[in-house]
């Protein structure tokens, strides 16, 4: 890297909703938050003249003056006092930046960055008076295993097949299309996830989260026949409670899998309702004229969609400590939360829209069960409107994460078809996939960011080795993952290098006596990373300030009082650049704590290497 390689710019204003500018802790209607804000000094004296802040209360904006707090050589800070007047209460910042004639100018700066126009109020910072999700989601790490790939018991060579499977030897390749894509059947069980426990707990992961343990007729199960039992193929109820009790006793919480949304057209509710007219179960669904006569889920006549206006449905349901959601949360089971399947369809249909009232009788159940039980929803595009803090704890971060990191590390040929749209994977670059993240990360309160299941893939998607092509890009997006705010979720697999070019494709078995389908360096990627995320404050639950973004290089920095953490990944080669001071602010020297990107020093200014693909992270000290 020679003299002429570039600074990045001095760090703009910023603002986020983790401690270094909110306090912590959950305020209630009424309160006043203080809230601060970071702005760059000019050459000379301040870049911004005068801070204010901008609320809307009732409807209605205002304006307030903000106080200068501190200032160094870098940056001033103020601080400016929010009353919490609605229970979601939003704000941002205007800010006084006279141009180089003394002539007016004002700038916004909102969760989307700073804007020298009027923008709309969407991406506005907010505070709720809605409590967090449970500290342990984003403080760990989640592992997904979708038991009939994970592990098979001895146990499983007894057990009679359903008419409905079609056997397959472990180590076969899943078929990615075809009739029996849903029906092709390897026999993994809970006690075989219980046998596997120690693999979890050597990789570093700190949740496991299973996929649908309910009868049905699919390996996939998400096309339920009851609620009231654990599938005997997987080895029924006393083998789900042993397997959580195991978990437990090893740190793991478990959580589980719930359609909501909809049963199998063999669950017995709904062969009561077809099967009598006057059954209280006909509340439960949607009738309609001609074939079938009711509404599927995705127009699937074999996935029946619950209709949230029957009061009986509900209590059954999501409702009280004897519904589905809350037994078992109860001993003998003891799941410590739910992801609930396609939560952006639930309870609507037509001009019926009870979404958020599902959302929240489901976290009223579980809160007074187990106050600590977290609430996961599965959304696949914008879940702003679903996300406001009441009702699901978090979602699974498919818009704000998954798809964005995907376009950055594919290749320009992907082979790889990119959810649900009909094209191949695009590849963008650095500055549209930052730009898509905090589009969405904007729209929805930072402590809701803050708990976002981030994946890099799951059951229902193409295999992350798939999508970028090698080892050393699949250490890109697992640094990415286990750095970013949010908590971590890793599919069953991926840390061993399993592929697979769509969701029924990826669901691959475990390679446990195949040593050459496992990878051990990723494996070890894997594993180094989360426990440089767990054993780091500023990862776990610092604001997020990105330094540099080009085509081919993201770095930012995750920061709290006490930590301050450097994080630089390059998907290619690339130009190198030199930090400007006040990224690097009263650091003396950097720890490095993974990877192997250079940042170095030799004539006094920090600079990051041009390598790439290649990663670093590093605390600065």
């Amino acid at each position: 890297m020679d003299a002429g390689t570039p600074t990045t710019g001095a760090p703009g204003p910023h603002h986020d909703g983790s401690a270094l500018y909110v306090p912590e802790g959950t305020p209630a209607l009424g309160d006043t938050v203080p809230v601060r804000v970071r702005v760059p000094r000019g050459r000379s004296g301040p870049a911004v003249r005068d801070v204010w802040l901008r609320t809307v209360r009732d409807g209605e904006p205002r304006l307030s003056p903000a106080r200068l707090d501190r200032s160094d050589e870098h940056e001033d800070w103020y601080v400016a006092e929010v009353l919490v007047h609605n229970p979601e209460t939003s704000y941002r910042f205007f800010l006084d930046t006279p141009g180089a004639d003394g002539s007016s100018g004002y700038r916004w700066l909102n969760g989307r960055g700073t804007w020298d126009r009027d923008v709309p109020d969407a991406a506005d910072f907010r505070l709720t008076v809605h409590d967090p999700a449970p500290a342990w989601m984003s403080d760990g790490v989640v592992y997904q295993v979708f038991p009939d790939r994970f592990a098979r018991s001895a146990a499983a060579d007894g057990r009679a097949l359903p008419d409905w499977a079609v056997p397959a030897a472990w180590g076969d390749e899943p078929h990615g299309s075809g009739p029996d894509v849903g029906t092709q059947y390897y026999g993994g069980d809970l006690t075989g996830i219980e046998e596997h426990l120690d693999h979890l707990v050597a990789l570093g992961v700190s949740t496991l989260y299973t996929t649908p343990v309910f009868p049905g007729r699919s390996n996939h199960r998400y096309d339920a026949s009851t609620f009231d039992r654990v599938d005997p193929l997987l080895g029924g109820d006393a083998a789900y409670a042993s397997l959580i009790r195991a978990a437990h006793a090893r740190g793991l919480r478990v959580m589980g899998d719930l359609t909501t949304n909809h049963t199998g057209a063999g669950h017995e509710w709904f062969t009561r309702a077809v099967g009598r007219p006057d059954a209280p179960e006909r509340d439960f669904y949607y009738w309609t004229e001609g074939q079938p006569g009711y509404v599927g889920w995705l127009e699937h006549a074999s996935l029946p969609k619950l209709s949230y206006g029957s009061a009986e449905l509900a209590a059954r349901m999501i409702d009280g400590p004897d519904s589905v959601v809350g037994r078992y949360l109860r001993a003998p089971y003891g799941l410590d939360g739910w992801r609930i399947d396609v939560a952006n369809m639930t309870g609507r249909h037509g001009a019926e829209d009870r979404t958020l009232e599902v959302a929240r009788t489901l976290r009223a159940t579980m809160a007074a069960i187990d106050p600590d039980a977290a609430l996961v929803a599965e959304h696949f595009h914008d879940a702003s409107g679903d996300l406001a803090g009441d009702g699901w704890h978090a979602n699974m971060n498919y818009s704000a994460f998954t798809r964005p990191v995907w376009t950055w590390l594919s290749p320009a040929d992907s082979p790889v078809p990119y959810l649900g749209l009909p094209v191949r994977t695009p590849r963008r670059g650095g500055r549209s996939v930052v730009e898509t993240m905090r589009d969405f990360d904007a729209v929805v309160p930072w402590r809701v960011t803050a708990s976002q299941w981030n994946m890099l893939g799951s059951h229902d998607t193409p295999r992350l080795r798939s999508i970028v092509g090698s080892r050393e890009l699949v250490e890109v997006a697992a640094t990415l993952l286990l750095t970013y705010p949010g908590t971590p979720v890793v599919f069953a697999g991926d840390e061993v290098g399993l592929t697979g070019i769509n969701g029924e494709h990826a669901r691959a078995t475990m390679p446990w006596d195949e040593p050459d389908r496992r990878d051990a360096a990723t494996f070890e990627v894997y594993r180094s990373l989360i426990g440089v995320r767990r054993a780091s404050a500023a990862l776990l639950s610092g604001g997020l300030r990105w330094v540099h973004v080009d085509d081919d290089v993201l770095v930012y920095l995750r920061e709290t009082a006490d930590e301050r953490v450097l994080v630089a990944v390059a998907r290619a080669p690339w130009s190198g650049v030199r930090l400007h001071p006040a990224v690097v602010g009263a650091a003396r020297e950097a720890e490095r704590l993974h990877g192997d990107l250079d940042l170095d020093t030799p004539d006094g200014a920090w600079r990051l290497a041009a390598d790439g693909p290649a990663v670093g992270v590093w605390r600065l000290r």
